[in-house]
């Protein structure tokens, strides 16, 4: 059986998923899409941060919201979401997929049970979710994925800590290139934002301006530039930018800040 949902309002607009919205840039993405109209699911982590303060900051801009529970280190987990999310909103249009557990520590230190974290929370899972949307959305020859890698992921830059977690966006990289270039004529696109410098996911642009950052700007990014970078990729009309992989990073060359 699917998870169970929050109910939604049934306004007419394209049908959103969003995981791992419970907090963080996802959280801010969510509220982009709502502020824009569109109808918006989000998965957040049993057990984890609840979803009530995503649910309440969406509804205070007079929007409902669909939250639905979804552990991806489970094998079932990604097309039980994928069900719920259409139980509630009808086909799902568009994808986001904000989760990805992070491991930081030098490889000597790691064990292979974070191995299998990182691959399944960051790869494994993008790879479940297409395959549980992509089949109704060549049915409808139409769709929008964006997924998430790491600054620098797309060029395989190496940095000590992160060779575990790094290596699965690289691979998550490759993944969502091959599916643009697969599922471009079915009307799909599939991009992906590698975001970096985001000193605070809860900071307003405005805020971030005021946090010092070593990129070539000086100062931090904010949930609002990576919301844009999200928004820009899956707009409705915007089905000719496919296989881009968008950095929000202030211009930053390493890995990580």
């Amino acid at each position: 059986m699917p998870p169970s949902v929050d109910g939604h309002d049934g306004r007419s607009a394209r049908a959103v998923l969003i995981t791992g919205a419970a907090a963080g840039l996802a959280q801010g993405i969510a509220l982009a899409f709502a502020s824009a109209g569109e109808r918006v699911a989000f998965t957040y982590r049993p057990g984890g941060t609840p979803p009530d303060a995503t649910l309440a900051l969406l509804r205070s801009g007079g929007s409902e919201a669909v939250a639905i529970p979804a552990d991806f280190d489970q094998p079932d987990a990604a097309a039980q979401a994928v069900d719920a999310a259409e139980a509630a909103l009808g086909p799902l249009e568009v994808l986001v997929h904000g989760v990805g557990p992070m491991v930081l520590k030098r490889f000597a230190r790691c064990t292979p049970d974070d191995y299998r974290a990182m691959i399944e929370g960051n790869l494994c899972s993008a790879v479940g979710l297409a395959f549980a949307v992509l089949p109704g959305m060549r049915a409808r020859r139409y769709g929008r994925l964006v997924f998430f890698g790491m600054n620098g992921s797309s060029a395989t830059r190496p940095a000590r800590g992160l060779a575990l977690y790094g290596a699965a966006k690289a691979g998550l990289v490759t993944f969502a290139r091959a599916l643009a270039l697969e599922e471009g004529a079915n009307g799909i696109t599939v991009n992906v934002v590698e975001p970096g410098d985001i000193r605070d996911k809860t900071a307003s642009r405005t805020a971030a301006q005021t946090i010092a950052a070593k990129n070539p700007t000086g100062h931090a990014g904010s949930w609002e530039d990576v919301a844009d970078a999200v928004r820009f990729l899956t707009a409705h009309d915007h089905g000719f930018f496919n296989g881009v992989v968008l950095g929000v990073n202030g211009g930053l060359v390493e890995p990580h800040e």
